[in-house]
């Protein structure tokens, strides 16, 4: 199975199914991710946060370990992502190149105006796609809510997702490691809903069974 995890920023398909795309390579699956932005961004006052070259090298290294084929890299600002031409191509080539079988994107309704643009592109340039899910990669509300249909037992495979996203050190010791923590309960709460220790949780856009 040819496996496509989209997300806006590096961090994105890490927290979000990190632990699915793990048990996929375990499998013997080839995955593939594709994150839109360069990833670096600024505070109010300008200041540099995040450089692009350290999201990028933190990137790679989460890849890593989680054993990802291939790392496919956009060239867009972060925050200044949208749902246009450029995005939809890049997203198309990659489905079409790579005969993608199953496509792991954001959740439309995410409040993060980047992560919508890449969801909604999805959708239009993943429409043969035979299998799509939405996921979720941060806490904060939009007015919408993420009512998850589809949950992957990550038991065995959280300390790869944990490794994956410890891997965005300017970001994790940023939050004090609150990221972890609140994906670790995530992933907890979920496989209490359907009897595991760890699950990730998905909204099911399409699925067909072969």
């Amino acid at each position: 199975m040819n496996v496509l995890a989209i997300g806006a920023h590096f961090d994105d398909v890490e927290l979000g199914c990190g632990g699915t795309l793990a048990r996929h390579v375990r499998a013997g699956d080839s995955v593939y991710v594709y994150v839109a932005t360069r990833s670096g961004y600024g505070n109010p006052s300008a200041e540099v946060v995040r450089s692009n070259d350290v999201a990028l090298a933190e990137g790679r290294a989460a890849m890593e370990i989680i054993g990802v084929k291939e790392l496919v890299c956009g060239h867009f600002n972060t925050f200044e992502v949208e749902f246009a031409d450029p995005l939809n191509v890049a997203i198309l080539r990659i489905v079409e190149e790579k005969k993608i079988d199953r496509v792991y994107t954001h959740w439309i309704d995410d409040v993060h105006h980047d992560h919508q643009a890449v969801a909604k592109a999805t959708l239009h340039a993943c429409r043969h796609v035979p299998n799509l899910l939405m996921y979720r990669s941060n806490w904060y509300e939009s007015g919408a809510s993420f009512h998850a249909n589809f949950y992957v037992d990550i038991s065995d495979c959280w300390d790869v997702k944990e490794k994956a996203i410890s891997a965005h050190a300017s970001e994790v010791n940023r939050s004090d490691r609150k990221w972890i923590r609140y994906f670790e309960n995530e992933a907890e709460n979920a496989g209490l809903r359907v009897g595991v220790r760890y699950a990730e949780a998905f909204k099911l856009v399409k699925w067909l069974e072969r």
